[in-house]
C-alpha cells in the first residue's frame, strides 16, 4: 500500500462492547417485530415485509440518534467516554441496519414492477410540488448514501490515507444523514398517520440530540481565559494530581493535555497522533501517556513516541502567573522538546529539617 499505517488491534473491552451493541439490536428488533405488533397496527394491514422494513428502519434511527448523543454526552460527563472511545463499530452496524431497510423496502414495493427496482424507487413518486405527498424516499436514499461513505472510510487505511483533518471533516457527513433521515421520516409520518408511535420515537430522539449538542456547547463556551493578549489559564497548582493530566480548551478549539509528574508539569496536544484518541485520559508512567484507545506512547516533555516508533504530538509552553498554570495556545512543531515547568514545593512544616 502507498500509505503507511498501523493495524488495530481487538482487545477485551471492545469485543464486550461489540456484544453489548449486538445484544441491544437484536433485542430491539425482537420487540418492535414480535412484542408491539398491536401497538404498531393500522387501520390498514400492514404486510409483515414492510412491518420488517419499518423495524430496522426505527432501529437505524435510534442508532444514529445513540451516536450523535455519545459524543456531548462524553463531554458533559467522563463516564460516557468508553463509549466514545469504540463509537466507529456503531456507525458501520448502523449502516448495515440501513441498508437491511432499504433491501426491504426494495424487495417489497419494487419488486414487481415493469421497470428495474432502483429506477422505479426514483421515479415512482415525483410530487415535488407538495408537502403531504412529496418523495420523501430522496431523503432516505442520500441519508444511506452518507453512511455508507462513512462506514466504508471508517477503517484506519482511510484515516491515514486522508489525514485526520480531511477524515474527521469527512465524517460530519453524519449530521448530514440524520437530517435526512429526520426529513425522511417526518415526511413519511405525514403520508401515514394512523398511529404516532414513531412520531413519539422521532421525536424523541431528535430531542436528545439536540438537547445534549446545545448543553455540550453552553458547558464549554466560557472554558478558556485567555491572559496578556495570548496565555490561557489551566489551573492552580494544587489542581493536579501526579500521573494525570488537566484538559485545556484553547480559543481556537484545540485541546491542550497539561501533566504532573513528580512536581512538573509538561503540556502536548490531547490528540492522539494515530486516531485522534484522547491522551489526557491517559496515565504518565516514567515520562510515557499512554493512548486509552489503542496503546500508543508518547513522552510527554517533547511528544515524541519513544524508539523505534516516529509518532510526534505537538508541544506547548507552560508558565505559573500569580498562583495560577497558563498555557500558551500556539503549538510548537510535534517532537519539540519543552522543559517541563516545576511547581513551587509546598512549605515544611515547622521543626522538620529542610
Amino acid at each position: 500500500m502507498s500509505v503507511k499505517y498501523t493495524p488495530v488491534q481487538w482487545n477485551r473491552n471492545k469485543w464486550i462492547y461489540d456484544g453489548v451493541m449486538l445484544a441491544g439490536v437484536a433485542a430491539f428488533l425482537w420487540v418492535f417485530l414480535y412484542v408491539t405488533p398491536d401497538v404498531l397496527s393500522h387501520e390498514r394491514a400492514i404486510n409483515p415485509q414492510i412491518h420488517n422494513a419499518r423495524a430496522f428502519g426505527a432501529c437505524a434511527f435510534v442508532m444514529l440518534t445513540i451516536i450523535l448523543c455519545i459524543g456531548p454526552a462524553a463531554r458533559l460527563d467522563r463516564r460516557f467516554l468508553p463509549l466514545l472511545y469504540n463509537r466507529r463499530h456503531f456507525g458501520v452496524m448502523t449502516a448495515f441496519v440501513a441498508l437491511t431497510h432499504a433491501g426491504y423496502i426494495l424487495n417489497w414495493y419494487f419488486a414487481f414492477s415493469s421497470s428495474n427496482k432502483y429506477v422505479g424507487l426514483l421515479y415512482a413518486n415525483v410530487s415535488f410540488g407538495q408537502i403531504a405527498g412529496f418523495p420523501f424516499e430522496v431523503f432516505g436514499i442520500f441519508a444511506l448514501i452518507c453512511l455508507l461513505i462513512l462506514a466504508t472510510t471508517s477503517h484506519d487505511f482511510w484515516l491515514k490515507f486522508l489525514t485526520p483533518p480531511v477524515w474527521k471533516r469527512l465524517h460530519y457527513l453524519i449530521y448530514a444523514a440524520y437530517f435526512s433521515v429526520a426529513a425522511h421520516i417526518s415526511l413519511g409520518i405525514l403520508q401515514d398517520q394512523q398511529n404516532h408511535v414513531f412520531t413519539v420515537i422521532f421525536i424523541g430522539g431528535a430531542g436528545a440530540v439536540i438537547a445534549l449538542h446545545l448543553a455540550a456547547w453552553w458547558s464549554e463556551r466560557g472554558e478558556s481565559v485567555i491572559k496578556d493578549g495570548a496565555w490561557v489559564e489551566v489551573a492552580a497548582p494544587e489542581g493536579f494530581k501526579e500521573g494525570f493530566a488537566k484538559i485545556t480548551r484553547l480559543p481556537n478549539g484545540d485541546r491542550v493535555a497539561v501533566y504532573l509528574m513528580e512536581g512538573q508539569l509538561s503540556a502536548i496536544s490531547n490528540a492522539c497522533a494515530h486516531q485522534n484518541g484522547p491522551l489526557g485520559e491517559g496515565r504518565v508512567i516514567d515520562c510515557l501517556v499512554t493512548c486509552p484507545w489503542h496503546g500508543f506512547q508518547y513522552d510527554v516533555r517533547s511528544g515524541r513516541s519513544p524508539a523505534p516508533f516516529t509518532e510526534k504530538v505537538p508541544t506547548y509552553r507552560l508558565r505559573l502567573e500569580n498562583g495560577v498554570v497558563e498555557v500558551h495556545p500556539d503549538a510548537n512543531p510535534p517532537g519539540t522538546y519543552v522543559d517541563p515547568l516545576p511547581l513551587p514545593q509546598p512549605p515544611l512544616p515547622e521543626g522538620e529539617p529542610a
